[in-house]
């Protein structure tokens, strides 16, 4: 007999199934879906697959031929259905669905979260082995549900979706695509064979770059039905998600790190318990609508976290300035002219640590180099405390130089290895942070960085890739791995229980790990290693796919060199970010520093407070890599912040569609950069339409940023 569960949580309500024959699945989903309470949407998941899916070895899966899915899986179709728990939080609403296997002696424990107000779900599942023999996990999916359909005849319909994914490549990050899903997902007529296809489309990434490939994120999006899924994995580590199909619906499945994929499994003896990674899924009636229910998700988990980000005007030494080479000499002209400019951080780079001349296989002492500070760093870091501003160093936490003396001082247990040798990659060792030996010292070296320096700010940066993982004292290299990035993030809460001020940046040569574990737990993500200008608004307009718009740690590279409308370009890659900076400032112009003051007065004064509670939004669409015109709108509201940049266009007129602006009046405005009128833009606002219509004076590279206050 069928039964069901109804599930009030926030903005949304979840209507699950089950039986004595078939395990719990998703049937009905209603959303409030946009931010006016009246409109809701209401989907039907007329075709039932299990919520949960396990495999394990000697378990197999529950297809009946060989197929490369993480789906259809013998543990996940033997669950069943044995008690249920809801609850009102202070923090929002909680499910907490518990299922066994009597076949195989699992248990499950499936527990579904709903922020306060929210209409994104997060999903975890513990597995427990009941059974009296060692179970060896090989992938735990903690969510997988069909497409679903707002048809009223219950009538799917695959060929109306695509999915949206990204790929990443260090400087070269945020490359999305819209793809129909039966590019992925043909129609094979499957009826006839009286069998399910055997394949799906998979996103996987690999070992210590969470998004070094692809993001673990995407979007499914079906206009004719007016609904869309938005998905995360919230991991720092290996995961996978796929889309595929049966005979009655699409699917999308979402895990962490499998043995298939990962090298991971997990061997469970009576009674232990395996944890699987967090994943959420939101739902809206638009692409639009289902970002900002996840833009929404993240910014009350960071809140609840206590991670609010403080958006701070930070200067860099690095990326096209110093590069690694810093020295007294060098960096007391960029102090001087960065307290003239009101930054709030002046953040030193590598290479502050290193005697050699080659700071690359020397990290891991963190001891100031007295070759380059010969009256030592505090002459420095004095410098940028007395210009008003907040002392910043990087380090990279996570990795031993080979030339490093702690290399030979720390013992193999406290590095990743393969069959007992220490893994090297690029003449890195990786640290083992599940060793209580490493996170003392780490602690022990941000302390005394601290307590000797009054550091305020640091840039924990991450270049390496060792492989799937460390075999030693690990079930498999992706558990030593798994485990190695739990335990990094509960050192990062560490620090801030010891050091509540501090502020904390993520970058991983760039940026290979803009996942939301991450992102969860930094104050700001730098988005790319990404060094012209001209290249990096794909990055800066991707990045709020992935992370909150405050979040963006997206470089500006203004240089003395460029001509006016250039050097306002670069600094508009920064603007609807984290504030972030670099460049020779002691070599600008006059007019070129009072491009950088009027670019830091507009993001205190008018970006800033408008950009801790926006939504993104696209008005031509996610932007591919070489187009001509790209552009990211802020969603406050009744005020869209919105960033356009040419980039040397053929055209000389372009329209421009603004959220929720049908039929109101825009009261449009230009401001940033409000100097350059030598090439003005013109611009119109169609009142019945909601769009802004700009034409320009000539073939350029120029950027304008524009406020739409639709109040009026």
């Amino acid at each position: 007999m069928k039964q069901q569960i109804e599930w009030q949580a926030g903005r949304i309500s979840l209507t699950f199934v089950y039986g004595d024959s078939f395990p719990i699945s998703l049937a009905h989903v209603e959303v409030e879906s946009g931010k006016e309470a009246e409109r809701s949407l209401s989907v039907t998941l007329p075709h039932a697959i299990p919520l949960v899916e396990i495999m394990a070895s000697g378990r197999g899966t529950g297809h009946w031929i060989t197929n490369t899915r993480s789906v259809q899986t013998t543990l996940g179709q033997s669950l069943r259905y044995t008690s249920c728990k809801c609850l009102e939080e202070s923090d929002g609403s909680h499910c907490y669905l518990d299922m066994n296997s009597p076949s195989f002696d699992i248990a499950v424990h499936l527990h579904l979260f709903v922020p306060q107000g929210q209409r994104t779900v997060r999903s975890i599942v513990d597995v427990t082995n009941i059974g009296d023999d060692s179970l060896i996990l090989e992938s735990v999916v903690p969510w997988s549900a069909s497409f679903g359909t707002t048809d009223d005849s219950g009538i799917t319909d695959l060929s109306s979706w695509a999915v949206y994914e990204c790929t990443n490549e260090c400087t070269g990050e945020g490359r999305w695509t819209r793809t129909p899903v039966r590019h992925y997902c043909p129609d094979l007529h499957a009826s006839l064979a009286k069998r399910d296809p055997q394949g799906c489309h998979a996103v996987i990434s690999e070992g210590t770059f969470s998004t070094g490939t692809s993001s673990p994120v995407g979007v499914l999006e079906s206009k004719k039905l007016h609904m869309c899924w938005a998905f995360q994995i919230e991991h720092n580590g290996a995961w996978r998600w796929e889309i595929g199909q049966d005979r009655e619906d699409g699917y999308f499945a979402l895990s962490g790190p499998n043995w298939k994929n990962h090298t991971w499994s997990k061997c469970l003896r009576s009674g232990e318990q395996f944890t699987s990674v967090p994943v959420s899924v939101a739902l809206g009636d638009s692409f639009d609508s289902a970002i900002e229910a996840l833009t929404s998700y993240r910014r009350i988990i960071r809140k609840q976290m206590g991670r609010a980000s403080q958006s701070l005007i930070i200067f860099n030494d690095y990326m096209n300035t110093i590069n690694g080479d810093p020295t007294t000499e060098k960096l007391m002209p960029l102090i001087e002219e960065a307290g003239s400019l009101d930054i709030d951080v002046f953040c030193i780079d590598c290479g502050w640590y290193d005697d050699s001349g080659d700071w690359w296989p020397s990290v891991g002492e963190w001891v100031p180099s007295l070759k380059r500070f010969p009256d030592g760093l505090h002459q420095v870091v004095d410098a940028i405390r007395d210009r008003g501003m907040i002392p910043g160093l990087w380090l990279e936490p996570e990795s031993v130089g080979i030339d490093s003396p702690i290399a030979s001082e720390l013992p193999d247990s406290c590095f990743f290895q393969h069959d007992g040798k220490r893994l090297i990659e690029q003449k890195r060792l990786m640290l083992d942070y599940r060793n209580p030996a490493v996170v003392k010292r780490m602690d022990d070296v941000i302390d005394r960085l601290i307590e000797d320096y009054d550091i305020g700010y640091f840039k924990f940066d991450f270049n390496i890739r060792p492989g799937s993982g460390t075999t030693y004292d690990s079930d498999s290299s992706g558990d030593g791995l798994l485990e190695h990035n739990r335990a990094y993030l509960r050192w990062i809460d560490g620090l801030y229980r010891r050091h509540p001020k501090l502020i904390l940046e993520s970058c991983s040569a760039g940026g290979m790990r803009t996942d939301f574990a991450q992102a969860s737990h930094f104050q700001l993500l730098s988005t790319s290693d990404q060094q012209d200008y001209r290249l990096y608004p794909t990055i800066s307009t991707a990045a709020p796919m992935t992370m909150l718009p405050e979040q963006a740690g997206n470089w500006a590279y203004p240089e003395q060199s460029m001509d006016d409308e250039n050097f306002a370009f670069a600094l508009m890659n920064t603007m609807l970010g984290h504030y972030f900076l670099s460049g020779y400032l002691n070599t600008f112009t006059a007019s070129q520093k009072a491009l950088i003051r009027q670019s830091i007065d507009v993001y205190k004064t008018t970006v800033r407070p408008h950009l801790i509670n926006s939504s993104p939004c696209w008005p031509l669409g996610l932007p591919q890599w070489t187009d001509d015109i790209v552009t990211l709108g802020m969603m406050d509201g009744e005020v869209c912040l919105l960033a356009v940049w040419v980039r040397g266009t053929e055209r000389s007129n372009f329209t421009l569609p603004i959220p929720n602006g049908a039929g109101r009046k825009g009261n449009v405005r230009i401001i940033f950069p409000i100097s350059l009128d030598n090439r003005p833009w013109r611009y119109s606002w169609n009142v019945e339409s909601g769009t802004l219509s700009i034409s320009l004076p000539s073939r350029q590279y120029a950027a304008r940023l524009f406020s739409i206050d639709l109040s009026q």
